[in-house]
């Protein structure tokens, strides 16, 4: 008797691949998703990869990873994908502290974020 196999978290045509700790806030992390959701895989890493945002190259090695999960895991036509969803989250913070006069200190936040991309195979008509 083994455990039961664990379920896919999606479905039969999709890859999945997640950033846990991407190095910034999530707030300009979403900015960089929203430029891909809905474009295809191809046009997507091109986006990316000529993108000013410094956010964009994790970005866009978590949507490499999808590509080569779906092809490599999943046997999914590579020219066929879609960015089904870039979905974005906290993740945890690092917590610092300056010096400040008088003898005080402030905090200083160093937030990560998650960054979760989901590749569709679609029929092309």
């Amino acid at each position: 008797m083994s455990k039961q196999k664990a379920p896919r978290r999606v479905g039969e045509k999709e890859a999945l691949s997640v950033g846990t700790t991407i190095r910034g806030s999530a707030q300009k992390l979403n900015l960089v998703a929203g430029l891909i959701r809905g474009k295809k895989a191809e046009e997507a890493l091109n986006i990316l990869t000529f993108s000013k945002r410094a956010m964009a190259q994790d970005a866009k090695k978590v949507l490499a990873s999808a590509i080569a999960n779906a092809e490599n895991n999943h046997n999914l036509d590579v020219d066929a994908l879609v960015v089904a969803e870039a979905s974005v989250g906290k993740s945890v913070t690092m917590k610092r502290f300056a010096t400040r006069g008088r003898g005080k200190s402030t905090r200083i936040l160093k937030p990560f974020s998650r960054l979760r991309i989901v590749v569709r195979e679609v029929e092309e008509a």
